[in-house]
């Protein structure tokens, strides 16, 4: 299908339809500068550290071309970068791309599904199994040419602000979840509401959500939400190993000469293996301060792990109605499958064996 009639079916269209071309390009000292949207304020541990990570190796690295990044509310809203990168007003965004499920639902799976790879094992699809050139197949529906460019790690179960004893509590939760690990927690009976990361701290705060899963413990200590929730689940089933995208303008991307596409293709890979490694590196620590500030470690009982599992079964089954999702979740399976094969025999084992000996 091509980008015009998909478009038109979409819902996109009436953003698609109201576009002007681009606009002129803008040069500072010689070199072209591209606006780069984004869906976080400045500042934001991990996700805005790694938007400045590309824009600094881009700008680094290249003599033609300079990064100049604009936060969440400065050129467009969180939610809006993606309209906003297809119609021009913007050269390329950062953000999570299942934030735009709704464009396209094969979109879900170039952050994190429910239940689905860790970090690694995203990255092996990506780069060795296919998953970039899917990537690349969407992105061309909307003109756009994505790259991974970031990755949180696994993200824990959330802040609440009342224990969770069994599935039952899970009843009209208002909870703060986005993606298809959303989708799935809203089967469970929980109320699901997609609420950009600069607002989290003040839904939290007026009682408008019951509770919220942001990033772990070093990004959500930043955001300052031990303030106000008092139970924090450690381990969740809603993104194994987030990933972050930087999509650009495919027109914009066409421009840009072989070496500066490498260079993008290069800074954008960098990015992902920093940014995991920054979450790894500052979790721990991070989970130390908070639970001696007083912050309650919980885990979830088992009755609520399979209400999940069942929540998400439902919510991946849900699209596969669409060609192209179904060739993305098959593509994604095989080959979490096959990294899960070995990483059970080697890592996972090696990892069990070193802790019970070394203590």
């Amino acid at each position: 299908m091509d980008r015009r009639s998909f478009l038109k079916n979409s819902a996109l269209g009436g953003t698609a339809a109201a576009a002007t071309t681009l606009a002129a390009p803008a040069y500072a000292q010689g070199k072209r500068t591209l606006r780069l949207v984004t869906s976080v304020p400045e500042g934001f541990a991990v996700f805005d550290d790694a938007a400045q990570y590309f824009t600094d190796a881009v700008n680094a690295m290249s003599e033609n071309i300079t990064i100049q990044k604009n936060p969440a509310g400065t050129l467009v809203g969180a939610f809006e970068v993606f309209d906003a990168v297809t119609a021009g007003q913007a050269d390329l965004y950062h953000s999570a791309d299942y934030y735009f499920g709704g464009q396209h639902p094969g979109y879900y799976f170039f952050t994190a599904v429910p239940f689905g790879g860790t970090g690694q094992e995203l990255m092996n699809w990506y780069l060795h199994d296919g998953g970039a050139e899917l990537h690349d197949e969407l992105g061309e529906i909307f003109g756009l040419k994505s790259f991974l460019a970031g990755n949180t790690g696994l993200q824990p179960g959330g802040w609440f602000n009342k224990e969770i004893n069994s599935a039952e509590d899970l009843q009209g939760l208002k909870f703060r979840m986005p993606g298809l690990g959303g989708r799935a927690l809203g089967l469970t009976g929980a109320s699901v509401q997609n609420v950009p990361g600069g607002e989290i701290y003040q839904a939290l705060s007026s009682g408008s959500i019951d509770g919220a899963e942001w990033i772990g413990p070093f990004a959500d200590e930043r955001l300052g939400l031990q303030e106000v929730c008092e139970f924090y689940y450690t381990a969740g089933f809603h993104e194994p190993g987030s990933a972050l995208s930087c999509a650009f303008n495919r027109d914009v991307f066409n421009e840009l000469d072989a070496a500066d596409q490498k260079i993008v293709e290069i800074a954008a890979q960098a990015t992902h293996h920093w940014s995991l490694a920054q979450s790894y590196a500052n979790n721990a620590a991070a989970l130390e301060r908070l639970q001696s500030g007083g912050t309650k470690l919980m885990t979830f009982p088992d009755d609520v792990w399979e209400a999940f599992g069942k929540g998400s079964q439902e919510a991946l089954d849900e699209h596969m109605g669409d060609e192209l999702y179904a060739r993305i979740r098959e593509s994604f399976n095989a080959s979490l499958k096959k990294s899960s094969k070995w990483t059970s025999v080697s890592d996972d084992a090696y990892r069990q064996q070193r802790d019970r000996v070394l203590g």
